[in-house]
């Protein structure tokens, strides 16, 4: 594998380092590098420690060979470009994602085989990036049919996001959508059931049927859903809380709502 290179230990002068490739997100971090090169997307460029260990360099092999071109650099450079992130060693530059519209929505609802009724979870008001990138890797692991988010009040689909999606941010379709509220009525026109979470609720998550349509709404952290997204929800539900906290992590809300949707849907099939 051939790569360009600086000087092992080299002092660089401010100024002088490595210019990162300008208009592209990067993309850190093993596991989210491996699930681009497992659908057969190359980065434009790929920037490895140099040293590394052999899964960076069978990574950045395979990386090579799809057409990125790879560069070693050394890891304080990498520790600078990402901020003190943990990249494990390799920093891929990568074209940025794009969501959805809601046009692409309702086509594909419209074209939704009636044998796997659709899971969707919506995001009312999330704008950490961690918390967005946790609740986009639960939504695929539990194969959820899409995420939606509103374009205001919402985490940017960033590089932060795709790190710690670790490649679901690439896999699950995310939908932005420019009213939230008027895109639930929709969803429930279209034959969706919408059930929202929320503290104060009085029944668990666990008693909602959730085998047909469904969309599960999680809120920000701390103030919940907004008046007008509880206002359109069918369902309110919650999680029974048995010990001294009185709430979850949302992405952990969401993961075990979703999950408990898998659960059901198995049961029934």
């Amino acid at each position: 594998m051939k790569t360009a290179s600086t000087r092992r230990g080299q002092r660089t002068h401010a100024g002088a380092a490595p210019k990162a490739p300008g208009e592209l997100d990067q993309v850190y971090g093993v596991h989210a590098l491996q699930s681009l090169l497992d659908r057969g997307e190359a980065p434009r460029e790929l920037w490895v420690q140099q040293g590394g260990s052999g899964r960076v360099k069978e990574l950045a092999a395979h990386a090579q060979s799809l057409g990125a071109q790879v560069k070693e650099q050394t890891r304080e450079m990498l520790d600078q470009l990402t901020q003190g992130a943990a990249h494990q060693g390799v920093v891929a530059f990568c074209l940025p994602l794009s969501p959805e519209g809601e046009e692409s929505l309702w086509l594909k609802l419209r074209a939704w085989p009636s044998s796997t009724p659709p899971l969707l979870l919506i995001l009312d008001g999330v704008t950490d990036v961690h918390n967005f990138g946790a609740c986009l890797r639960s939504a695929d692991a539990a194969g959820a049919h899409g995420v939606i988010v509103a374009k205001d009040k919402a985490a940017p689909l960033n590089a932060t996001v795709r790190k710690v999606a670790c490649g679901a941010a690439e896999a699950v379709p995310i939908y932005q959508v420019t009213n939230l509220a008027r895109t639930l009525a929709k969803l429930k026109d279209a034959g969706v059931w919408i059930t929202g979470t929320a503290g104060e609720a009085e029944a668990s998550v666990f008693a909602i049927d959730m085998t047909g349509p469904t969309a599960l709404v999680m809120g920000a952290e701390g103030k919940g859903m907004r008046r007008l997204t509880r206002e359109a929800c069918d369902n309110l539900a919650k999680l029974p809380m048995a010990g001294e906290v009185s709430s979850l992590n949302v992405s952990v809300a969401a993961g075990i709502c979703l999950f408990e949707a898998v659960r059901q849907r198995q049961l029934a099939s």
